[in-house]
């Protein structure tokens, strides 16, 4: 119960990676509250780990007002989505909307919950970035693009916070066993008219060493080790979970 007395603000913790982080986090004590644009899913992780639901759009820079005013300890910027183009049939718009929730947002959320954190010497962010925001893969401009920044702005809370106690990270997971990839593999392999165990290794974890799915629970241990008394001296770094592709 490290983190008992804190509050942490996960987004996108309806599902996924941001549903696990905030039962994660919950375990270490601390209180959540589970944002997400889904209100039916935000309310059930929140009922589930006994936190609170906040149902807010991120690509809405007015979210900020729907946060609760109490002091936040802990960020963990997870929200984000996909969308997959050549860049010359890539829509402007969806474009701008991958930046808005996954760079610009998170900025917000920062801007926020930074003075508070500054004031009471204490502070963590977590950043779920991606394997692609340290490698480019074709058809992916935007979420490449997002990540890349969301790295940068993570460095630049790291420095400007850690006179005030306050930690920044990214986390960096290859391909996580959630709803959208287990959409993706049965598409890809429908397209291919191949098993889908062929696409998971000789598709999309062509570059990887180890040939599997990260499960959700595992990108979530390492954000609770990171917001712990362990992860003090963690910050302005990006920490890989993608099974040696970054190694290549």
């Amino acid at each position: 119960m490290e983190l008992t007395g804190r509050t942490a603000l996960v987004t996108g913790a309806g599902s996924g990676i941001g549903r696990a982080c905030a039962v994660r986090l919950a375990e270490q004590g601390a209180r959540v509250l589970a944002v997400d644009m889904n209100p039916e899913a935000a309310e059930a992780t929140a009922k589930e780990i006994h936190g609170q639901a906040v149902t807010a759009d991120l690509s809405d820079p007015g979210f900020v007002e729907r946060i609760p005013d109490e002091p936040i300890d802990i960020v963990v910027n997870n929200a984000g989505f996909q969308h997959v183009a050549p860049i010359e049939d890539f829509p402007p718009e969806i474009f701008a909307r991958i930046l808005k929730v996954m760079v610009e947002a998170p900025f917000l959320i920062a801007r926020h919950t930074l003075p508070g954190m500054y004031a009471r010497g204490w502070g963590r962010f977590v950043n779920i970035s991606s394997v692609h925001g340290l490698r480019a893969s074709p058809y992916k401009s935007a979420y490449v693009a997002a990540k890349h920044a969301l790295e940068g702005l993570s460095k630049v809370i790291a420095l400007e916070g850690a006179e005030h106690g306050v930690t920044s990270t990214c986390v960096n997971p290859a391909y996580v066993r959630t709803a959208l990839v287990e959409a993706q593999i049965a598409d890809q392999a429908r397209s291919h008219g191949i098993p889908e165990s062929e696409v998971v290794e000789d598709i999309m974890l062509r570059p990887a060493a180890v040939k599997r799915l990260i499960e959700p629970e595992e990108v979530a241990d390492l954000v609770a080790y990171l917001c712990g008394p362990s992860g003090s001296f963690i910050t302005g770094v990006s920490l890989p979970i993608d099974g040696g592709w970054s190694a290549r």
